[in-house]
């Protein structure tokens, strides 16, 4: 239901009959102005979040804070929960605790921290039982977290060689009740960088992008984060490999409506969303997800900062302040499709770098700045037939998806080439997709800030099937 302009009170008010009586007339005025006050109080909703991301590490209460005396252990599965209305309490908030043993579930630490062990919860059974993507391997509840109950989840995925992994991920139900029609709606939310360690998972530490998630569970939506594979699981992360991203951000959905524990249904709405890395994992989702989840109610994509031409994405690192994600990028490549053979390209400082950096978070990017693939390579293997053949199977652009799609990109962007998104933006279009498209005025961290409002307006009026405006 796309617009072609703006939508403004006054044009909607001016529309009303002038035959029609005063107080009918004066009632429609009201509603319109109710709806755009609504609208406005959601958006600067969006609009303090991002503000308070500049400021807080993270919004999410410390699970010190917030823990039940009674939280319940690891659960071995979905078929053991008896599923409960959506707006009601979690099994936690009704178990006997003394029938119920105290797990052990660390705290989560404010920044991801190598120092801290790894949760039992992260490694899989061996071997990995059979499933169907999305079916729950294990469960559990954890304290909640602000406005929504908190599961942590281990499921089955997909990665990018046709091959079942065990991924973990959360789910937030909020406790605000879902007003609209139909199910309550689901947004999976494709994470920024985090790094490629698996302490960096998002669901291990108070995440950054918190902020901008806290206005999706205050409208009422489910939010899912996916940990993508190998961050937090066994194996290596494959960073920004968009044929295994977009199956873990899909399938995370699956996952959450398999858990009855959650009381969330199958058959409601659902949209992707993400910045940066989570930006790309949210496109791949999107043109990944006809075939692969076809089930799927699937209503919108919002991704910002998005590295679709991983090519072109390597080039504008190459020598410049974010050369450190270009090593993250080949790290992933690698883990991804072990034929590429990284370690056959580096020379001595470049393997001691992958053994020092292999684990390492997204703040290990900083000490890269200005760095270039010469320093770590006897031969380039971004020019190589095999590692071109890989890149290519990652580009963006070659299935859009059909629902309408929210593209936002910074002007200044130095991390993520801004030439590559409109290019998306433009084979979209071509191809006759409904797309939203918006610049900022920014480099890559404000432009994140800055586009989560428009991204909250986008998702509501998706899930409520209201207008859009469509720039192609």
């Amino acid at each position: 239901m796309p617009l072609v302009h703006h939508s403004h009170v006054s044009h909607l008010s001016s529309a009303i009959p002038k035959a029609v009586p005063d107080t009918v007339r004066e009632r429609g005025r009201r509603a319109v102005s109710s709806a755009v006050r609504r609208r406005a109080r959601l958006r600067w909703t969006a609009v303090v979040a991002a503000v308070t991301v500049l400021a807080l590490p993270a919004v999410a209460v410390p699970a010190a804070a917030t823990s039940d005396p009674s939280d319940p252990s690891v659960q071995p599965g979905a078929a053991s929960v008896s599923s409960g209305p959506s707006d009601q309490p979690g099994p936690s908030d009704q178990a006997d605790p003394a029938s119920n043993p105290v797990s052990d579930v660390p705290d989560v630490p404010v920044v991801p921290n190598q120092a801290v062990p790894l949760d039992d919860f992260y490694t899989p059974p061996t071997p990995l039982p059979d499933g169907a993507n999305g079916e729950v391997v294990r469960w559990r509840e954890e304290p909640r977290q602000l406005s929504a109950r908190n599961y942590l989840v281990m499921y089955h995925s997909t990665n990018a060689t046709g091959q079942d992994i065990p991924v973990t991920g959360r789910v937030l139900v909020p406790t605000t009740p879902w007003r609209g029609e139909g199910p309550r709606p689901i947004v999976s939310v494709a994470s920024g960088t985090r790094g490629v360690g698996d302490t960096c998972a998002p669901s291990r530490w108070l995440d950054y992008e918190r902020p901008f998630i806290e206005p999706m569970l205050l409208a009422g939506w489910a939010v899912v984060v996916t940990d993508y594979e190998g961050l937090g699981t066994p194996g290596g992360h494959t960073y920004v490999v968009g044929q295994s991203e977009g199956r873990t951000v899909i399938d995370i959905v699956r996952a959450a409506t398999n858990l009855p524990a959650t009381g969330l249904q199958a058959g409601g709405k659902v949209a992707f969303s993400g910045y940066s890395q989570g930006g790309g994992g949210a496109m791949w989702a999107g043109e990944l997800q006809p075939e692969y989840a076809p089930e799927l109610d699937l209503v919108g994509v919002a991704a910002g900062g998005v590295p679709a031409d991983l090519s072109e994405v390597a080039d504008g690192l190459d020598g410049q302040v974010g050369f450190g994600f270009l090593l993250f990028a080949a790290y992933g490549l690698d883990a991804a499709y072990p034929e590429l053979d990284l370690g056959s390209y580096l020379n001595e400082r470049g393997r001691a770098t992958y053994e020092r950096e292999k684990d390492a978070c997204v703040e290990a990017t900083i000490a890269h700045a200005f760095q270039n693939i010469g320093m770590f390579t006897s031969t380039n293997p971004l020019r190589s037939p095999q590692w071109q053949a890989r890149l290519a199977e990652n580009r963006l652009g070659a299935n859009p998806p059909d629902v309408p799609i929210r593209l936002f990109h910074g002007t200044l962007d130095e991390i993520v080439a801004p030439g590559q998104a409109r290019a998306l933006r433009d084979e979209y279009c071509a191809a006759g997709a409904e797309v939203q498209w918006e610049w900022h005025l920014g480099e890559h961290v404000s432009t994140m800030v800055t586009g989560a409002p428009g991204v909250i307006t986008f998702l509501d009026r998706r899930f409520k099937d209201r207008p859009f405006l469509v720039h192609c």
